[in-house]
């Protein structure tokens, strides 16, 4: 099976103010994060994390890789903004900018970042996308995996295929892709 999340900013203390995430201390936060992943995943489960897995010093390393290891799954870095180059350096099985998963029927696109559009836009992708947090929810094509909008735990296809059938259309989709399948 596979999972998405995004936006872990696992070490980050600052990231709780800026999100209202509701943790009094950031190893709190590490760990109800880390607790809801391995709740999910299973050892040959792949998880797929958006991109700012941990916004750490060099000298958290030992903390950072440990909490990696600890994962369960095969786990994917889609590279986000705050993922230095000591943690895209771990044991990911893969690391891109982007990619695309097939995922049973759906074609997902996977980028930290949301994109107006993307490959395979007009024949039914999804793309998946973090770095905005709480404040964009998406689209019904485009929707945000990240910790902020799912309660902390990684997200699936179902669940995310219910959550884009109750999102409004992007407004400027035609403009980006006239004709296709969303008119």
């Amino acid at each position: 099976m596979n999972w998405y999340t995004a936006d872990l900013h696992l070490n980050h203390d600052a990231v709780i103010r800026f999100c209202k995430r509701p943790f009094g201390s950031v190893t709190a936060m590490d760990n109800q994060i880390c607790k809801a992943i391995a709740s999910l995943v299973a050892v040959d489960d792949d998880l797929w994390i958006l991109g700012d897995f941990a916004f750490a010093r060099l000298e958290d390393r030992p903390k950072i890789a440990a909490r990696f290891s600890a994962l369960p799954g095969r786990k994917h870095l889609i590279v986000g903004n705050h993922d230095r180059p000591w943690v895209r350096e771990l044991a990911w099985t893969s690391r891109h900018d982007i990619a695309v998963v097939r995922d049973d029927d759906t074609n997902f696109v996977l980028c930290h970042y949301p994109m107006m559009t993307w490959p395979m836009a007009r024949y039914g992708s999804i793309q998946l996308f973090g770095h905005v947090h709480n404040n964009w929810l998406g689209s019904r094509n485009a929707i945000n995996v990240g910790v902020d909008v799912w309660n902390f735990p990684p997200t699936n296809r179902l669940d995310i295929l219910r959550r884009a059938t109750a999102q409004p259309l992007n407004a400027h989709w035609n403009d980006v892709e006239p004709g296709s399948y969303l008119e």
